[in-house]
């Protein structure tokens, strides 16, 4: 039976990127100007998913909004709340139950970002008729992860929950795949954590004390969990590097003397004066006015943004922005209705700024 069905979350509260999720859920954080959570939704229907079910948080209608009832990608969407608070990932996949029934099904945190395909893993759970199947990634710092835990054979014995002494430098990754029924049955026999959620890892903790067939593959590609400021400024460059040159058009105005160079997307209405320098990898979203400015490598120009005067590069430029300075901005991240003036500095300047904020030097 083909995996049809995806749960993807879309609730929390990131407090790690604040303030910029102050006033936005973070799977809307922009990454190559597109929120984060789409990526994940391409990811799925790439790998043949048609129903996508996304926990939001007790009346946050923003993902609904923003999503839609998934006809842009051909498939359906459904939200649901987490009933009762902030109970762990594994009480969200519980929730979503009834949309689930007895299918197989995908779960995926929609704040990690992947570069390679499921179609591989969706595979492998198949051909191997797993009854559980785990991305596992290399990473430097696995204790804030769930850890698989190996005998001397190489066999995945168990998971550890963000162990302070990891046994090896792999952690599971937010993407999973599961059989028929068998989360379900597995949730009634296990405990929240001392911290007071439903652990994903003691769900397939128990899998395996149970001697159910947990499969694992690791990613190909790149994966990358963004639970930090600097995560998401490493995703935005990758995700920019791996797109094609064909979807960086110049849709806009573009004077001439501009100089352009490297893979830039320029929108629908945006005018880019005769004064003004470009090195992609970046995309200029839909009616920006640059003048005067140097922008790039590695940018992401939100729509209805004004620069005039800076240089920016490395960083993540939301929606609807005045920025009018000779600063050097610089891996950085710059919320919506942000305006930002100055009339000198030298040097580069490291900014997060959140939404509706304004900064006067």
């Amino acid at each position: 039976m083909r995996i049809k069905k995806a749960i993807l979350t879309g609730g929390g509260r990131a407090t790690r990127l604040q303030p910029i999720t102050t006033t936005i859920n973070k799977h809307l954080i922009p990454l190559a100007n597109k929120p984060m959570i789409f990526h994940a939704i391409e990811k799925a229907v790439e790998a043949g998913v048609q129903e996508i079910f996304i926990n939001t948080n007790p009346g946050e209608t923003d993902l609904q909004q923003a999503i839609g009832d998934g006809g842009h990608w051909g498939i359906r969407i459904e939200f649901f709340e987490q009933t009762g608070g902030p109970q762990g990932i594994a009480h969200v996949v519980k929730e979503a139950e009834r949309f689930i029934g007895n299918d197989p099904f995908m779960f995926y945190l929609s704040d990690n970002v992947l570069l390679g395909s499921l179609t591989e893993m969706f595979d492998k759970f198949h051909s191997g008729k797993y009854d559980c199947m785990l991305a596992l990634s290399e990473v430097k710092d696995p204790e804030r992860f769930g850890v698989p835990k190996f005998d001397v054979s190489g066999k995945l014995v168990d998971v550890l929950e963000k162990p302070q002494n990891p046994p090896n430098n792999f952690a599971v990754t937010g993407i999973y795949v599961y059989g028929p029924k068998i989360f379900f049955d597995a949730f009634d026999h296990i405990e929240k954590s001392p911290r007071g959620e439903y652990e994903i890892s003691s769900i397939h903790s128990y899998f395996l004390k149970q001697g159910r067939d947990v499969g694992y593959t690791e990613i190909t590609g790149w994966w990358k969990d963004t639970g930090k400021m600097d995560d998401l400024l490493i995703a935005s460059q990758l995700l920019l590097d791996h797109m094609d040159e064909r979807e960086f058009p110049h849709m806009g105005r573009v004077e001439a003397g501009a100089k352009i160079s490297g893979k830039v997307h320029i929108g629908i209405g945006s005018r880019i004066a005769q004064n003004v320098e470009i090195k992609g990898p970046v995309i200029i979203g839909e009616n920006c006015i640059l003048n005067n400015c140097q922008i790039g490598p590695y940018v992401t120009v939100g729509s209805g943004t004004e620069v005039s005067g800076a240089q920016i590069t490395d960083s993540i430029i939301f929606e609807n922005n005045e920025i009018q300075t000779d600063l050097h901005i610089t891996h950085s991240i710059i919320g919506k209705n942000v305006i930002i003036h100055k009339k000198t500095a030298e040097g580069g300047r490291s900014l997060i700024v959140g939404d509706k904020t304004i900064i006067e030097h």
